[in-house]
């Protein structure tokens, strides 16, 4: 069997100057020195064909091969984190900790039964939860940043199983101007300021909902978006889920849109890792995946 000659360190350090951008942030990201990550690079550099990585000031850039290598060399990576992570569940009865990234579509209000239960098999199991936004939810699933994750996205490479589905309303104040009418359309709501939720992820930046409306207010999480529609400063559209007691109280009203648009967002529950899942993470999985579970003409 031909021993690979590059180290798995070299493909680290090539990895984190990418994903962070310089040498500085790679090195402060893997907590070594800058000439250690720039050492890695050169060694890397002089046993391929070609150079990895350009200088464009300050930034290292790609080159065209190590676009190529680079996908390799993530994965690589991912596979030593996964067979490491299968070592020490075989050491342990059960996780110390799992982690939960929840996407903010979903309400946390409707996980407290299933914590409940989880707790009552595991008492002495902790329970982390990132609440986390768009490409911030992903991010903790391919960082291995959670154990299990639910979002909206199946990135390629996993499986997600369907949870019910988020509605996403279009709601104000009762008295905003929206009202005026019997129906809008979504041109006429883009004259209006729009309040969309910030994107969690560090290499993404989109908004949710956004309309493109010329006025546009951006906040972290949906229960600021909700303080803000409540005092009638704009419009938003926001999951259902978040919203009924706002609803039944007449605090909010659900903008009516000519055609009758309602947005549905799917939702799916993934595990970071099959393989490394210990006994407490495979029962949370369970746990979620039977109360959260969609309608069988859902789980599409």
């Amino acid at each position: 069997m031909k021993l690979p000659k590059i180290p798995l360190e070299y493909w680290l350090a090539f990895t984190a100057v990418v994903d962070s951008g310089t040498y500085a942030q790679a090195a402060e990201k893997l907590n070594k020195s800058q000439s250690s990550v720039s050492y890695a690079i050169s060694r890397l550099n002089q046993q391929l064909p070609g150079p990895v990585l350009e200088i464009q000031g300050r930034k290292a850039r790609l080159t065209e091969e190590g676009e190529v290598l680079y996908r390799y060399a993530s994965q690589l990576i991912r596979q030593a984190q996964t067979m490491e992570e299968v070592a020490r569940s075989m050491a342990v009865e059960f996780e110390a900790e799992v982690t939960v990234a929840l996407d903010v579509l979903l309400e946390i209000g409707q996980l407290i039964c299933s914590l409940e239960d989880f707790s009552r098999r595991f008492p002495h199991t902790r329970v982390r939860i990132l609440e986390t936004s768009l490409s911030g939810t992903m991010e903790a699933l391919l960082e291995k940043q959670a154990d299990l994750v639910i979002g909206a996205t199946v990135p390629v490479g996993f499986s997600g199983q369907p949870l019910r589905p988020i509605s996403m309303i279009p709601v104000a104040a009762p008295g905003h101007p929206l009202f005026q009418k019997d129906q809008v359309d979504e041109m006429e709501l883009r004259s209006y300021r729009q309040v969309v939720l910030r994107d969690s992820g560090q290499r993404s930046e989109r908004n949710s909902g956004w309309l493109e409306a010329e006025q546009r207010w951006t906040v972290s999480h949906f229960s600021s978006s909700i303080s803000i529609i409540r005092s009638g400063l704009a419009f938003g559209f926001l999951p259902r889920n978040w919203l009924e007691q706002d609803l039944q109280a007449g605090r909010l009203r659900e903008i009516s849109l000519r055609g009758g648009y309602r947005r549905k967002l799917p939702l799916y529950l993934m595990v970071s890792s099959q393989d490394a899942a210990g006994p407490a993470t495979r029962a949370l999985a369970d746990i979620l995946g039977r109360d959260l579970a969609a309608a069988p003409d859902q789980a599409t």
